[in-house]
């Protein structure tokens, strides 16, 4: 059964269930806002500039400096714990685990990354991976999600801090466009990775958790199609699917070169996995202390 830790400021994740809706709003009125047409066009938000690379500027403005929008009354603003930057949640919808901070910690930035966050969500592997990256020069950021609703709060949380290298695209990652054709250095990717129904479950919430709309070797044939030779993609699954993660990948023409297990505490059996693959490198796994959660 998948572990799901709830996160804590005194957890390793660095982050806290305070939320607090901001002194003043953020971005454009939701009533402004057009339907997506067709999968992988960028998910409107009502805002023009939200959703395409800006022209000029890599990372997020000095504080209060973001474009304006309103939060409707199921809508957070949650602090990530560095430099105030904030997310958008919803709490009617799928909210982020500590697996997507763990897995933003886990994975490498080099200079110039052009960064695909697969799976999405609300974006908080991306948001959290560049807030602790904002260093490294030429990030940008393509973030893909099924769920309009959830892109939507990417746009928010985007527009609430800045960010002018950030882009969302609304579809399923099993119809990339020819465009996203090895266009991609680093993927990010916490994906659903428990098996089953969504009995007793909302759907919405359960393709979030469960392998229902995407699936293992989905998500590596997608990644081999995005990488660049000797990109990378880093990603969450189950601990007990080590061998799984290895040969599907090494069959879509990815080796696994890292791997990190999860436990909730020392001497623990690990309940999570967080492993890099590199597309066309070499046999070889380094396997890394565990991490305690």
């Amino acid at each position: 059964m998948r572990r799901r830790m709830p996160y804590r400021r005194d957890q390793s994740c660095g982050l806290s269930r305070n939320t607090t809706r901001p002194e003043r709003t953020i971005g454009t009125d939701d009533k402004t806002a057009r339907a997506v047409p067709a999968p992988f066009l960028p998910c409107a938000a009502g805002h023009r500039g939200q959703t395409a690379e800006r022209k000029k500027g890599a990372g997020a403005p000095e504080s209060g400096k973001g474009i304006m929008t309103e939060l409707s009354e199921y809508e957070v603003a949650e602090d990530m714990q560095i430099d105030g930057l904030k997310i958008v949640q919803d709490t009617r919808l799928y909210r982020f685990t500590s697996d997507s901070v763990l897995l933003s910690r886990f994975a490498r930035a080099k200079t110039g990354d052009e960064v695909a966050d697969f799976c999405a969500g609300s974006g908080i592997v991306a948001f959290h991976f560049y807030a602790l990256h904002r260093k490294v020069r030429g990030l940008r950021f393509t973030l893909f999600e099924m769920q309009e609703a959830l892109s939507r709060l990417s746009e928010k949380t985007i527009a609430l801090n800045g960010f002018e290298n950030f882009r969302t695209v609304c579809g399923k990652i099993q119809q990339l466009a020819p465009e996203y054709r090895e266009k991609f250095s680093l993927i990010l990717c916490n994906p659903p990775y428990e098996r089953g129904g969504f009995a007793g479950e909302e759907y919405q919430k359960a393709i979030c958790r469960k392998e229902i709309t995407v699936n293992l070797r989905e998500i590596a044939q997608a990644a081999s199609f995005a990488l660049r030779f000797g990109g990378r993609i880093v990603l969450t699954n189950r601990a007990d699917r080590l061998a799984e993660v290895c040969y599907t990948f090494h069959e879509a023409g990815i080796e696994i070169k890292r791997v990190a297990f999860a436990a909730g505490r020392e001497g623990m059996k690990p309940y999570l996995l967080l492993a890099e693959g590199v597309k066309g490198g070499r046999p070889g796994t380094e396997i890394l202390p565990t991490v305690i959660n």
